[in-house]
């Protein structure tokens, strides 16, 4: 049960956030502050918010699951990953391109790359997969604070004998919503900055705690109890790992490649930089800010972990285990093994703490999801629809009550939807919907000039019908009888659940989402696109640049930097941290290739997979927590104050909204215009 101690230190730093929030409003005052922050924002805020925003709790929970599954062994084959994410980052991919069109939703760019039907059929397929996608959001948070915190089943308000699980829905849909009406973009962004900043020092506080009460060699018995394919530590001996496995990585990888910036539950982020190079500096020095929040969520899972294996704490897991058996879902005893476990373990004050850091990253994930999913119903089906653009302040009242109307939509579809399947898997088959063939059109729209709009259109619908089927067939009451008649024709046994999970759903439908893109693109361009207009290059820059001294300073010439990413935009701070971070990964991605071919020919010993995890998952974050969490929260404290000198400054544009028109957005239409006429007239 939680203490008055546990309450306060859980209250104190949500009023402070609140308090923020309340003050970010009155900066709000037109569509591109709320949708976009005003477009100020610098690296760092950037950084610590989106960081902030990636502590959804039902994220926090999906992870207990996997390693309560898994162990440290699919993390081994991270490693892959590691390239791929650091060469997204280091070169810009998508982002950079993106934030140069200057759209504030991804279906605002497919209305100007082409075209406004396309807009409205993609802005509504990515609501309907984000909504229900966030459906069980609000149920997991509500879930693990009943649970985490030992609150009772029911509940007795006004009278009535009501869900505990539904009281809390409503109170974090609440705060959550008190957030981001409001302020919008700008109040999110900064709130999710001044949380990132608090939580890295309570991560501090939380890490030496758990040290203390749990050491490396209890943790390290528990997991090397695990049965032989199934290892927690060895990564070469857990083939029988089901669902969790190198596989799962694999499709990740390709799918990370694919989904760049696509998914949209976030998106404001993705227009909010004070410059594309802004945009592209807060995803590399991300690479630096994480080792706190990921030594946090080690320590935690370690500690539950233990508590429930070791013979030690045989007395706490029974404890747990009689408070998990009053649930009935199977599932749900899955998701909540791992949170019930710190709820009856933690001490008094550093409960509270840890209930804290988890409010903080529901408010602000939960914040940027309600921003995201109404807002993009507004922007990208009902503005386009419009023949003449609303007023500001109905614009912004539209926006607020979409928000409004996910928020109810969650806490319903939580209340009643029987989850049956990891919370990831979920994630997987319903994000397919829309993911599946957005990355092809995303990609294809950016970098080449011949995607056509027919491509587009079949690409996404190709994806989704695809993605629906594989839910549909997922229900037991779909596929039991499917399966039957499938057995009754083939004459052969098929399993008791449809046998492809969500991860290999999702990547059917990337790969026949990006194969009919090229394809149908290939028969039907018949003019190729004007990229510099669209991302304000050459003549249609919004920057005035001078001119090169003679033509060879013009020339290109190959720079080594170029390779991962540095350019001109880059100051020498810039060009160490992107070094660091290139070499940093590089070498994790050495050492990973180096074990695989060590172990192909002769197995390590499992001390040595104990002794390898203790490193890297525990020492070496333990080292940079400290430094790195002073680095990022100075600059989060500065790129604050930056944020709020611009925005002083800032001139508004009440036509830039959304729209657009003739494939340029209408806050550009007049610079368009001005630089096409200079082009046709002769000299």
């Amino acid at each position: 049960m939680m203490t008055w101690i546990d309450w306060v230190a859980m209250a104190l730093p949500v009023l402070f956030i609140g308090a923020v929030a309340f003050y970010m409003q009155r900066h709000v005052q037109g569509v591109a502050d709320f949708m976009a922050g005003g477009r100020c924002a610098g690296r760092y805020l950037l950084a610590n918010a989106r960081s902030e925003s990636g502590m959804a709790i039902v994220g926090i929970v999906a992870g207990f699951e996997v390693f309560y599954q898994a162990g440290f062994s699919m993390s081994f084959w991270e490693f892959i990953r590691i390239p791929v994410g650091m060469f997204i980052a280091l070169l810009g991919f998508v982002i950079y391109r993106y934030r140069e069109t200057r759209a504030m939703t991804l279906a605002q760019f497919f209305e100007i790359r082409y075209n406004k039907s396309f807009r409205i059929f993609a802005g509504s397929l990515a609501f309907l997969s984000g909504v229900l996608n966030y459906g069980i959001f609000p149920a997991v948070a509500a879930r693990f604070f009943v649970f985490f915190c030992g609150l009772p089943e029911y509940t007795d308000v006004l009278g009535l004998h009501l869900p505990t699980i539904a009281i809390v829905m409503a109170v974090n849909l609440s705060i959550s919503l008190f957030m981001t009406l409001g302020g919008g973009q700008l109040a999110i962004m900064v709130t999710d900055c001044v949380e990132g900043i608090l939580s890295m020092f309570l991560f501090i506080v939380v890490i030496v705690v758990l040290l203390m009460m749990f050491n490396w060699t209890e943790a390290n018995q528990a997991l090397a109890a695990a049965p032989a394919g199934k290892s927690m530590l060895n990564p070469f001996d857990a083939g029988k790992v089901e669902d969790f496995n190198i596989w799962y990585v694999l499709i990740g990888v390709i799918g990370a490649i694919y989904t760049t910036m696509a998914w949209q539950g976030s998106h404001a982020f993705n227009s909010s930089a004070a410059s594309a190079h802004e945009a592209k500096m807060a995803s590399i020095i991300s690479s630096w800010r994480g080792y706190g929040k990921s030594l946090f969520m080690a320590l935690l899972g370690l500690a539950a972990y233990t508590y429930l294996k070791h013979p030690d704490f045989a007395s706490g897991a029974e404890q747990v285990n009689k408070i998990l058996s009053t649930i009935d879902n199977p599932q749900i005893v899955t998701q909540m093994r791992m949170p019930v476990a710190l709820g009856v373990l933690l001490p008094i004050g550093i409960k509270g703490i840890v209930c804290a850091l988890f409010f903080m990253g529901l408010i602000a994930c939960d914040g940027s999801y309600l921003h995201s999913w109404g807002s993009i119903l507004i922007q990208d089906v009902v503005v386009p629809l419009r023949k003449t653009p609303f007023s500001p302040k109905r614009h912004l009242l539209l926006l607020r009550l979409t928000i409004i109307g996910v928020a109810i939509f969650g806490f319903f579809f939580s209340l009643f939807y029987n989850q049956t399947e990891y919370i990831l898997m979920f994630f997987a088959i319903t994000g397919a919907i829309y993911l599946g063939g957005a990355g092809a059109v995303i990609i294809g729209g950016l970098y080449w000039n011949k995607g056509t709009a027919a491509a587009a259109w079949t690409s996404m619908l190709a994806g989704a019908a695809l993605a629906i089927t594989g839910i549909i067939l997922q229900q037991p009451a779909v596929w039991k009888p499917f399966s039957s008649l499938l057995m009754g024709w083939l004459n052969i046994p098929l399993p008791n659940k449809f046998p492809i999970n969500g991860q290999w759903v999702f990547l059917i439908t990337m790969l026949a989402s990006a194969g009919s893109y090229v394809l149908v693109s290939l028969f039907t361009c018949k003019e190729a696109f004007n990229m510099d207009r669209m991302l304000h290059r050459g003549i249609y820059s919004l920057e005035k640049k001078e001119a090169p001294a003679d033509g060879a300073a013009a020339r290109w010439k190959f720079k080594w930097g170029s390779l991962i990413g540095i350019n001109n935009d880059f100051t020498r701070i810039d060009k160490a941290i992107s070094i660091s971070v290139f070499s940093w990964k590089m070498l994790w991605v050495a050492a990973g290739c180096i074990m695989v071919f060590w172990n192909v020919f002769d197995r390590w010993p499992l001390t040595w997979w104990s002794n390898y995890w203790y490193i890297k998952m525990i020492l070496i974050p333990m080292i940079l927590t400290v430094p790195t969490s002073i680095w990022f929260a100075w600059g989060g404290i500065r790129d604050l104050l930056i944020l709020m000198d611009r925005l002083k400054k800032l001139k508004r544009n009440e036509r830039d909204d959304g729209t657009v028109v003739g494939h340029v957005s209408a806050d550009d239409v007049a610079l368009v215009e001005k630089v096409e006429h200079v082009k046709s007239t002769p000299a």
